[in-house]
């Protein structure tokens, strides 16, 4: 045997002989991040409102720069409250604290709140949702409950808990449990027969039934009644606040008015619209990772 052959042979035992094999690397594909479709994205999204802030910011300007308004503008708001702006979490006293501090108290209150109103909504909307005459027959009282303003609840929680932090609390729960229970029942009632034939047939209990069929064909509706529940959620805490007190951004705002610091009215304006725009945006998010889940599944 050569030695060519033998370099390129491999010699098994018997009389047969087979060819090496040849390792053949394979062709690594980079794949080269598209940095100009990101930034097109990117400016896509920020552009737009940025040039509208920006051409309402010179509006307000313009229309509140005459000395005998009685709004201030822009740059009289940066001037006065720009430690507000730019130091949110600072600490002068127990109640000389910065709006991240308010936001953060406002916001305990409000997973509180809105979370026993997401746990009992939705149980109570299953519920209602399985019987015809159970939704014909509160429909009609949740939609007038849902109607009563937060406000209008806190004197009852205040007589009722005698504190104003649980009356806080029950005022968000109150308040945001409504859509949450209304949505709930309308999906449950919209699940296919096709699912509850496939329950029978596997034999589901009442609890499997709830968690492998109910909640994930519902999972759409459920999360819509979440978006307005938090939002309604956020909208009471801050006018309850407003008269029982504390360190919340409510009473901030209360505070403000009553020592006609204008200024500051504005910027808490902007914590709690901000506020506001992450928490819709939060339960979004996580409504869609459910329900693509769901929808996968």
């Amino acid at each position: 045997m050569s030695a060519s052959a033998a370099k390129n042979d491999v010699v098994v035992p018997g009389p047969f002989k087979q060819p090496a094999s040849k390792v053949v690397p394979l062709a690594v594909q980079s794949k080269k991040f598209n940095y100009r479709a990101m930034a097109a994205s990117v400016a896509q999204t920020i552009v737009p409102p940025l040039v509208v802030l920006v051409i309402l910011l010179v509006i307000w300007q313009v229309a509140c720069s005459n000395p005998s308004s009685s709004l201030p503008p822009p740059s009289e708001v940066w001037a006065q409250s720009k430690d507000l702006i730019v130091n949110p979490f600072y600490v002068n006293g127990d109640q000389d604290i910065g709006l991240g501090w308010r936001v953060l108290v406002s916001l305990e209150r409000v997973a509180y709140g809105f979370g026993l109103a997401a746990i009992v909504g939705v149980l109570v909307g299953a519920i209602i949702g399985q019987s015809v005459w159970a939704m014909r027959g509160l429909d009609p009282i949740f939609q007038v409950l849902r109607t009563v303003p937060p406000l209008a609840w806190l004197p009852l929680s205040l007589a009722a808990f005698l504190d104003s932090r649980p009356s806080a609390i029950f005022v968000i729960f109150i308040t945001s449990i409504w859509p949450i229970i209304i949505n709930t029942a309308v999906g449950i009632r919209n699940i296919p027969q096709d699912y509850r034939n496939v329950a029978q047939v596997l034999r589901l209990n009442p609890i499997e039934f709830f968690y492998k069929i109910m909640v994930p064909a519902a999972a759409p509706y459920i999360f819509s009644g979440l978006k307005i529940g938090v939002g309604l959620s956020w909208l009471a805490i801050v006018a309850a606040e407003m008269l029982t007190g504390g360190v919340g951004i409510g009473f901030f705002i209360w505070d403000a008015w009553n020592s006609s610091r204008l200024t500051d009215i504005i910027v808490a304006l902007v914590y709690i619209g901000t506020v506001g725009f992450v928490l819709d945006k939060l339960v979004t998010l996580l409504g869609a990772v459910i329900t693509r889940g769901t929808a996968s599944n």
